[in-house]
């Protein structure tokens, strides 16, 4: 690994239409989940100007028979969820709008073929839902063990966000991106180089005062947010560098789900495995092995077993173990990698029941309405609270350091 060089990853906030479409597939999942907690659940969404598009393919007690006929009452809290999204992240505007954008719901039943690999049956345990690779990640650059460069991007947005909410700043509109660049040294974040940072406003501050008052308040949050020492008299900004940002959101451009996975993960830092997360239930090994991955390599960069560790999972649909479980410490591990993978092994099944679908999936206590909450500004590096972001929990510490040893 190279000790000097500049790196970059970028953030994009609740309103982006990406984002729009990941937060709304999320609540759909919720929504399912509260209804039964073993639902199946594959939802898509497109967003663009006054409309909403879901499609997918779902299964559930209380949600939808076989045959594809709805529950009653489920059709219309749906509809209802999808515009309490969008009235949340604060979309009021005559091209996109909570109340009267056009709403379309292509939901249907899940594939009996699907089904039938991934449920339990009498002679197999529940297989994973598809074929893929998962890779978890963390690193010592900040106190959430993430990527510094993608840590700081996501929480100058979510400050952002939070002073548009409160009305600390009125003339912020909900679409906005972020992105940061820092130099390295020795491994170590050393300095900010470049801060960009786009966001949708209110009329007219494109321009004169207004644009100024703009520009001091995002200086002013990037100050607040980034640690003092990051940031020097060479430190350069970019801020709405292409003038005019009136027009955004799903307005502005189509937003699909999944199509931020590098944001949602760690910023171009680790590698990503194929798979988007939002509007996925647990089963899904997209979703859920990553999570798994996450959960254990941050334990090992806890427990001091390594500065930076990178896992890979792979799995092969309707098979319940992994084929594969690859551990890269990059050159910081304390113990070999043969060593941690071994450890990490050990430690899932002793703690997690395995890293089967149905380990993952119990172990973390996944089947529960948790997902909207992930789907801005990252699914890792969050707090875990209450049954929130559980594999953030870095209560594996001993057991690794134990098994390692």
């Amino acid at each position: 690994m190279r000790s000097d060089f500049l790196f970059t990853s970028e953030s994009v906030s609740e309103g982006h239409p990406d984002k729009v479409s990941d937060q709304i597939s999320d609540a759909i999942v919720d929504l399912f989940l509260s209804k039964d907690p073993h639902a199946r659940v594959a939802c898509e969404t497109m967003t663009t100007t006054q409309k909403v598009v879901l499609a997918g393919e779902i299964r559930g007690e209380g949600i939808m028979d076989t045959d594809g006929n709805w529950a009653p009452g489920v059709e219309q809290e749906i509809e209802d969820t999808v515009r309490g999204v969008v009235r949340d992240i604060g979309y009021e505007q005559d091209g996109f709008h909570w109340k009267t954008l056009d709403f379309s719901n292509n939901l249907h039943p899940q594939s009996a073929h699907i089904a039938q690999g991934v449920d339990a049956g009498e002679n197999k345990d529940e297989g994973a839902g598809d074929q893929g690779i998962m890779f978890g990640f963390a690193c010592d650059e900040t106190p959430d063990l993430m990527p510094a460069t993608l840590d700081y991007s996501h929480k100058i947005l979510e400050r952002m966000a939070r002073d548009r909410k409160s009305g600390a700043a009125p003339f912020l509109e909900p679409d906005a991106k972020s992105q940061v660049t820092l130099r390295f040294r020795d491994g170590k974040p050393a300095a900010a180089t470049a801060i960009v940072v786009s966001t949708q406003h209110a009329k007219g501050y494109d321009e004169g005062a207004k644009e100024a008052e703009l520009h001091t308040y995002v200086r002013g949050v990037i100050a607040d947010v980034m640690p003092r020492e990051l940031l020097t008299n060479e430190t350069v900004y970019h801020i709405n560098p292409t003038g005019s940002f009136e027009i955004g959101g799903p307005d502005g451009d189509a937003g699909l789900t999944g199509r931020k996975i590098i944001v949602d993960t760690y910023g171009g830092a680790a590698p990503h495995g194929g798979g988007a997360f939002s509007g996925k239930d647990p089963t899904k090994v997209d979703r859920s092995a990553a999570y798994v991955t996450r959960y254990l390599a941050k334990n090992v960069v806890a427990a001091g077993l390594a500065k930076r560790c990178t896992i890979q999972i792979a799995y092969a649909i309707g098979v319940s173990q992994p084929l594969s479980l690859y551990v890269d410490t990059h050159g910081t591990g304390t113990v070999s990698d043969e060593k941690l993978e071994a450890a990490i092994t050990k430690v899932a099944g002793d703690k997690l029941g395995g890293l089967t679908p149905r380990g993952i999936r119990e172990g973390l206590a996944l089947n529960k309405p948790i997902y909207r909450k992930t789907a801005a500004y990252g699914h890792f590096g969050r707090t875990a609270t209450g049954d929130d972001f559980p594999w953030e929990k870095t209560d594996l510490v001993d057991a690794l350091k134990a098994a390692a040893a």
